[in-house]
């Protein structure tokens, strides 16, 4: 088995993707998996958020891509916008050495307009929710004749998410000679039976999901139902992470759990399938660049977060399978940092702690701590304040022109500045929490790019 991307047989314009991200040692999913996608074989694997598995299926659908055919060759269908974002933005990357490659990130949740016009002339690699890609094919916008590759991504969310038809019908409008390649964190049933449907002869890969990494400290907190948000904030307050996801099991709590951290005064904001795409961004942007240190999810919506230093990761309510337990758990510990797992624990939850205690082969020790009562008064704020500008990619707004203007004019040192995300029609840049009045006062007086934009505080 090979440990090098050097090792495989890739095409020789993707060295420069490779080179750029640093890539060399193959991770698990990808040494297992790459060999068989560049020969062309259908591939099944259960592979964890955080396992490599984008460049697998990239590096293998890039590979076969022909910039100099103007049809569309590859096709790659993910659970959310958030995911489909963050899959597009790698691929761009790993394709720096292909020229003239046209990729289209296709989804629900903005306006259909934009995309059909982007559609005018073909893309070669299509990344996208299936509900969008399916309404931009019946339209016939989009032609699926030409796929060689489709890729299933975070495959058993997306059937959780009710969009099993739309793949089914994708799928049908693709050629039978494709390569099809599936990639899931779990393998239900129902996963089992749309592998059947739409794979032929498939190498089948499992990299280790179900183990907890070494890095990751889990502890279980006794509660009473009605008390869990008192001992959030106590947890909370005692563990001083400095970045948390506390999950929900209901999406209608996650709202509730914020109220209860906001009157504790935390700095919480809620993610969940109800909220508007627009909102939902400026919520991951926030908590992303450090204007908001705790995010209270839904699995759901949490599907797309892809950040490396989460601190801690808290179970408001242990999920009802132990799957969904490790899945969340693995998003602290990552990129070699020591991460934090917390679960409150009523005593319904006895039998969900039993099938973990089953699944990790262990002996799960219930610890007590005192709920929170009033206001600690010294819950930590946010590092960061997050200024949004009516501005964007189409007004040909770029991050050196966001500072240029906050360190000339506004005066602001560039260690105040923290991340900027330019977006199509808005922009968002992190200030130093202490600054952040002066910078907003700084940019509404004075211009950026020599224009005068909206600019607030979010």
């Amino acid at each position: 088995m090979p440990t090098t991307f050097a090792e495989l047989a890739l095409s020789p314009s993707l060295h420069a993707g490779l080179d750029a991200l640093a890539y060399t040692q193959l991770t698990p999913v990808q040494a297992q998996s790459l060999p068989a996608i560049l020969q062309g074989r259908d591939v099944i694997a259960q592979a964890p958020t955080g396992s490599g598995k984008t460049a697998a299926f990239g590096l293998g659908l890039l590979h076969r891509v022909d910039p100099g055919v103007m049809r569309t060759q590859a096709l790659v269908l993910c659970p959310t916008r958030e995911l489909a974002d963050q899959v597009g933005k790698q691929l761009r990357k790993l394709a720096t050495g292909i020229a003239n490659l046209k990729l289209s990130v296709l989804c629900g949740g903005i306006p259909l307009a934009p995309q059909l016009a982007s559609l005018a002339h073909a893309p070669h690699v299509v990344v996208g929710t299936p509900g969008r890609v399916l309404e931009l094919v019946q339209k016939d916008a989009l032609q699926l004749r030409g796929i060689q590759t489709l890729v299933l991504d975070e495959a058993d969310r997306m059937l959780d998410m009710g969009f099993e038809d739309a793949i089914r019908a994708l799928v049908k409008r693709t050629p039978k000679d494709r390569q099809s390649l599936l990639f899931s964190a779990t393998f239900p049933d129902a996963i089992r039976t749309l592998g059947n449907a739409m794979l032929r002869d498939a190498l089948e890969v499992s990299v280790d999901g179900g183990a907890k990494p070494a890095s990751i400290e889990e502890r279980f907190f006794e509660t009473e139902p009605a008390r869990r948000a008192p001992v959030l904030a106590s947890l909370l307050l005692q563990f001083k992470p400095e970045s948390a996801v506390v999950f929900c099991n209901m999406r209608r709590d996650t709202e509730e759990v914020v109220g209860s951290l906001a009157h504790y005064g935390f700095t919480a904001l809620a993610l969940h399938g109800d909220m508007e795409q627009r909102d939902r961004d400026e919520v991951l942007v926030r908590f992303s660049n450090r204007s908001c240190n705790v995010l209270v999810a839904s699995d759901v919506a949490a599907r797309g977060l892809d950040i490396d230093d989460i601190g801690a990761v808290v179970n408001y309510e242990l999920p009802t399978d132990a799957d969904t337990y490790l899945h969340r758990v693995g998003r602290t510990g990552r990129a070699g940092r020591s991460g934090l797992a917390l679960s409150l624990v009523a005593a319904q939850d006895h039998a969900r702690v039993a099938l973990l205690e089953a699944r990790q082969d262990r002996q799960i020790r219930l610890e007590r701590i005192a709920p929170m009562e009033g206001k600690p008064g010294n819950a930590p704020q946010a590092k960061m304040t997050t200024l949004r500008i009516d501005a964007g990619r189409t007004d040909k707004l770029r991050p050196g022109d966001i500072v240029g203007a906050l360190t000339g004019d506004a005066g602001l040192a560039k260690d105040a500045i923290g991340k900027i995300d330019v977006f199509a029609t808005r922009s968002y840049v992190a200030i130093a929490r202490a600054q952040a009045r002066m910078a907003l006062d700084r940019l509404r007086a004075g211009k950026i790019k020599g224009r005068k934009f909206r600019v607030n505080l979010v």
